[in-house]
């Protein structure tokens, strides 16, 4: 940090200061954005904090004011993004010892989150509604993310290029920064960079889709504005005139996911499929399926055990 910095100074100055010098180009753009919201947490939380002062029970106070309107897991975040620039500070001198030892997380009990997904047969019946014509549109774009599994971002990024028609694959490598107005970003991280097996019908649909169009040019990306809620206004309309369970493009995920898994694909192939950084996040992500279909697991052991006789 600057040499001007002292001890008098205040908490949220140090901590904007720290996120400019140490975060600011260094991490992805909507990990920045969730620093500065704890910034802004923190002028709100303890606008007249000076660093000598910060005491455990100074950082204790602050974490369960936060902790009275968000949930555990979004307290424990805002705890470590805070702590790092903290722990910095006791480095420097600029506070006596670490006020985050033994902190108590607190927070709300969760929200029961429940994802939307289709199940086989209304998964068929909404691709077979699509309109899929001769010209690129959103109908196709639905059509690849339930194929593949994409994130939205992922899909968005798709260039021709990005096929292997002769060995039936798709490349993922990178997202589109829709959220900023455009632009190829790297992907959510090193376990999204991935090749997928695509099926014969996709691989006949898209070589002709494509086939007239830029190499390493989005497929999907017209102009420079492109909104999720465009194509979810789309999914929308099919699915209640289908009347089927209303899903968005993130529900063609977790489908493609459900799908899998119910068909015995391993958690293990699908997370690589997913682009998910380990299988922890799958499991926990489609833990209603796996422990269905672990009963039903019991089920086919009995059922087996008893022919034994």
């Amino acid at each position: 940090m600057p040499n001007e910095t002292k001890s008098t100074d205040y908490l949220k100055d140090y901590y904007e200061n720290w996120v400019a010098v140490y975060k600011e180009g260094a991490i992805r753009d909507v990990t920045l954005s969730k620093y500065h919201m704890s910034l802004s947490w923190l002028r709100k939380l303890a606008p007249e904090l000076q660093l000598c002062n910060v005491t455990r029970t100074a950082y204790q106070q602050i974490i369960n004011e936060y902790a009275k309107e968000h949930e555990r897991q979004t307290t424990m975040d805002f705890h470590h993004q805070l702590k790092g620039a903290i722990l910095d500070a006791v480095d420097e001198g600029l506070i006596p010892r670490d006020p985050t030892r033994k902190v108590i997380i607190k927070g709300r009990a969760p929200s029961e989150k429940k994802i939307k997904y289709l199940n086989q047969f209304e998964l068929h019946s909404l691709l077979n509604s699509l309109t899929l014509g001769s010209e690129v549109s959103w109908d196709w774009f639905i059509l690849l993310v339930a194929k593949t599994g994409m994130r939205f971002s992922e899909a968005l990024a798709i260039t021709p290029k990005d096929f292997d028609f002769a060995h039936q694959t798709l490349s993922i490598s990178k997202t589109w920064n829709y959220k900023e107005g455009g632009g190829f970003s790297p992907t959510k991280n090193k376990s999204s960079v991935r090749k997928i097996q695509i099926d014969w019908q996709v691989v006949m649909q898209f070589a002709t889709l494509v086939k007239d169009l830029p190499g390493d040019k989005p497929i999907f990306v017209t102009k420079e504005k492109v909104y999720n809620s465009t194509i979810n206004d789309i999914l929308e309309r099919y699915c209640k005139a289908l009347n089927i369970p209303v899903i968005s493009v993130h529900g063609l995920r977790h489908t493609h996911a459900s799908i899998l898994l119910y068909a015995g694909v391993s958690v293990a192939s699908v997370a690589r499929r997913l682009g998910h950084a380990s299988m922890t996040t799958t499991q926990k992500t489609y833990l209603h399926v796996i422990q269905e279909l672990e009963n039903q697991d019991v089920d086919l052991v009995m059922r087996s055990l008893s022919n034994l006789m």
